[in-house]
């Protein structure tokens, strides 16, 4: 009897087995035929010159040769996609802190304005980007006819090289309410004991948040800051709708420019080496992120620097 019980539970474990395999097997297949596949080719193709309507044909590294030496459309793109990771990455966790900061205070209509926060986050792509060419609009736009209602002659924004890099930094903080409110479930998971702690200690309401809020806010800060530098990277929907990369290539951003690659001028070999620089680049960022992380993340029940 000892032995068919056994039987029967290695049976029952098996068929557990095959239906979560079962379960899983789409997402899988999505896996491997939608993002692994796909990945494979593109790093074959990256070795290759590769015009869509001819077999590929291999030329080793000359595409990353290229890319570094000989082509100033590369260069542009990483100036123009570096300096709005690290101008808008930062003012976006900043803002959305402060704003949570404020939410998380006892005011009337609070859930009124945490709403308004957040609802702009929740709208994006096209219609966003096509908003916000109307309010920048440097004769018919809202901000520059609010700017000459005080005097001041507003830029002419999208259609300025000096100026259409900030207008989409700008426009960046539209989308804030999504990292708003991570942040506030953060603040909402603080235990008021430690605000407690520091009031009997006579801490000021900066030094409270010195240091409480922000120890004990760093691991929600840095979930925010990896998301935020990963999509700075990836940047596009914005600058493809409102300026095209323009004017020149003072918006030139890489993923923009890997699409004219690919798709305008059908170089699918020098598009996929883009890609995987790309690719290389944020995987690089986000380990520095990581590696640093134990020196300013704090984690409740972990020494700090380990």
């Amino acid at each position: 009897m000892a032995q068919v019980s056994h039987w029967r539970g290695h049976s029952l474990a098996r068929q557990e087995e095959l239906f979560a395999y079962l379960f899983i097997g789409p997402a899988l297949l999505g896996l491997l035929i939608l993002r692994l596949g796909p990945m494979i080719a593109s790093a074959v193709l990256s070795f290759s010159e590769y015009a869509m309507v001819t077999p590929p044909t291999f030329v080793g590294l000359q595409n990353y040769v290229t890319m570094f030496t000989k082509d100033p459309s590369f260069v542009d793109a990483i100036r123009v996609t570096f300096t709005y990771a690290f101008v808008a990455t930062p003012l976006e966790l900043a803002l959305g802190l402060l704003i949570a900061v404020l939410l998380n205070q006892q005011v009337p209509g609070l859930t009124v304005w945490r709403t308004l926060y957040f609802l702009p986050s929740v709208v994006a792509g096209v219609a966003v980007a096509t908003l916000w060419w109307w309010l920048l609009h440097s004769e018919m736009g809202l901000v520059n006819l609010a700017l000459g209602i005080f005097g001041i002659q507003g830029p002419a924004w999208l259609a300025d090289p000096q100026w259409a890099l900030p207008a989409l930094i700008l426009m960046s903080m539209w989308g804030v309410g999504g990292s708003m409110i991570i942040n506030l479930a953060g603040l909402q998971g603080i235990p008021t004991e430690l605000y407690e702690a520091a009031s009997i200690d006579g801490a000021t309401r900066w030094r409270k948040f010195l240091a409480v809020t922000l120890p004990m806010m760093s691991p929600v800060l840095f979930y925010n800051l990896v998301m935020g530098i990963i999509n700075s990277f990836q940047y596009f929907t914005n600058a493809y709708v409102m300026t095209s990369g323009g004017p020149g290539r003072a918006t030139l951003f890489y993923n923009l420019y890997l699409f004219r690659v690919a798709f305008h001028y059908y170089r699918m070999g020098y598009a996929s080496a883009l890609a995987w620089v790309l690719f290389a680049i944020i995987l690089l960022f986000t380990l520095l992120i990581f590696r640093s992380s134990p020196f300013w993340v704090y984690y409740e029940g972990m020494a700090r620097g380990r």
